[in-house]
């Protein structure tokens, strides 16, 4: 069974996720890694989700906003032993389903090329690839997707 709560950045088990996920993003974004991890920061955030199979943290993901109608969905990750479960699809819908309760319009997100699951699961959830925003600007291995959610 799948179990997602909500809460924040300072729960333990969103910590000890992003920490796997960051560990999984310096091996494959080699070079490219420390710009990323400055935009990547998991202190302060006010929404995050983990879900839990049979108990155990597997899974997370997070949002902040980004602007007054739209949020930027961050830190994504499933432990690889649970991928294939379902479980990043849980994260994600939870996540969108807490922003559209918060009045929210629009997600955004960036992700790699380096990372064409990532890429599949936001496609197949309604993502589509826009242009790249902010700091994702001229940035080749970026790439950034949209989907609404009124």
């Amino acid at each position: 069974m799948i179990e997602i709560i909500r809460t924040t950045s300072d729960n333990t088990d969103f910590r000890m996720l992003v920490t796997q996920l960051d560990q999984d993003l310096q091996i494959r974004d080699g070079e490219e890694h420390a710009f990323y991890a400055q935009f990547n920061k998991s202190g302060s955030i006010k929404h995050t989700v983990v879900a839990y199979k049979d108990g155990i943290p597997a899974g997370s993901g997070a949002f902040r906003e980004y602007a007054a109608d739209c949020v930027e969905i961050k830190r994504m990750f499933v432990k690889p032993e649970y991928r294939g479960l379902g479980i990043a699809t849980s994260v994600l819908n939870e996540l969108e389903v807490w922003a559209k309760e918060l009045n929210y319009t629009a997600c955004i997100l960036e992700t790699g090329k380096k990372q064409p699951e990532a890429i599949a699961l936001y496609q197949k959830g309604g993502y589509s690839i826009m242009a790249s925003y902010g700091q994702y600007k001229n940035i080749e291995n970026s790439v950034c997707m949209k989907k609404e959610i009124r």
